[in-house]
């Protein structure tokens, strides 16, 4: 929840970490080096753990419809669905948060990225 201070090419980049589904690419490969910023490791892990939370609830709900009946299979399709609106809406708003200038920031999320670093 604090400002930061970046130009064009750096929003740019904390953009492409939070695109849904396919900011995982540039986030692994952010992660991998040493040499990336802090903001760029933060928001790269933010993105992780989004897409693998978003894709393990997904693909356990989707599994999950075969094995039940018709009016259980289209509830459990009507969340899934509902999962991932909710995923590309967070993104998203965590974009509109950095075209704003401040940080990416979701409470629960970014205070478990903050305190597994402190340790």
């Amino acid at each position: 929840m604090f400002e930061i201070e970046t130009t064009k090419s750096q929003k740019r980049q904390l953009w492409i970490y939070l695109l849904p589904v396919v900011g995982v690419i540039p986030s692994l490969w952010t992660l991998s080096r040493n040499s990336a910023e802090l903001e760029h490791k933060k928001t790269s892990r933010l993105s992780l753990i989004l897409t693998i939370t978003w894709l393990s609830t997904y693909c356990g709900i989707w599994l999950g419809v075969g094995q039940t009946s018709d009016l259980l299979s289209f509830r459990l399709l009507y969340t899934n669905a509902l999962i991932t609106t909710s995923y590309f809406l967070i993104c998203f708003g965590l974009m509109l948060r950095i075209s704003q200038g401040k940080s990416p920031y979701l409470p629960l999320v970014s205070s478990l990225i903050n305190s597994s670093k402190q340790k």
